[in-house]
């Protein structure tokens, strides 16, 4: 089936980087997380203590905080106000847990003050969901269709908008960490020596979002050197 050969050429090279920088960044966040795990809060505040410090210190009433099974699964629910911190994270008094607990409460006041990303990211979902699902099987139809370059590019397109959504993500998680890490520098939660091993963690985890975004972006550039200017058409 010669339609199928550019699946397995030498532009896997690119899904292989992509691996390679992703795996790299996971094990890096692991790692930093694991170490400060192990360094307790002088202040002897939890995660939840840190989180609930951290709306009233905002502003914030209406978020709620809930503890959700998993290690590293916390994440804010802007459709239900939940703040949920992982059971890793929940009880724990590290400058670990705190930083990202203190991260997950920055994307609640992105949320209360509208931040533009945020709002887009969210808009983003759904498109860049349906995008990753019908772009494959479009552009295997495109070929089956003796080269339809069309119905190609427009898988091509399609595929495009997951890197747009991981693109957007960026600052909206770096803007994150910085809200974060400036109510913690205020000395309420954290000491001013803890405050920069919680940055260390938060900017760790930054590199999870950045390698995810390479790995899309490779992923998009393989589609475009394969199917992209019409080289199918023959």
């Amino acid at each position: 089936m010669p339609f199928l050969y550019p699946f397995f050429d030498s532009t896997y090279i690119l899904i292989i980087i992509g691996l390679v920088i992703s795996l790299a960044a996971q094990a890096f966040v692991k790692s930093t997380f694991s170490k400060y795990s192990e360094v307790r809060s002088r202040k002897g505040y939890t995660a939840t203590d840190a989180a609930h410090y951290i709306l009233d210190q905002s502003g914030i009433t209406d978020v709620r905080v809930e503890r959700i099974a998993g290690n590293l699964t916390d994440h804010y629910d802007s459709r239900d106000k939940v703040l949920r911190l992982s059971d890793a994270t929940a009880n724990s008094t590290s400058v670990a847990a705190i930083g990202v607990a203190a991260h997950e409460v920055g994307h609640a006041i992105q949320d209360q003050k509208g931040y533009i990303p945020l709002r887009l990211r969210a808009s983003l979902v759904p498109v860049a969901n349906f995008g990753q699902t019908v772009s494959l099987p479009m552009i295997l139809i495109g070929s089956f269709l003796a080269g339809s370059q069309t119905l190609i590019n427009l898988g091509i397109l399609m595929f495009s908008f997951a890197f747009v959504f991981q693109v957007v993500t960026l600052p909206v998680e770096f803007n994150a960490s910085a809200r974060a890490l400036h109510i913690l520098g205020s000395g309420g939660v954290l000491t001013r020596e803890e405050v920069p091993q919680a940055r260390k963690v938060l900017q760790a985890a930054a590199l999870t979002y950045v390698a995810a975004a390479i790995m899309s972006f490779l992923q998009l550039m393989r589609l475009v050197i394969l199917f992209g200017g019409g080289r199918r058409s023959n």
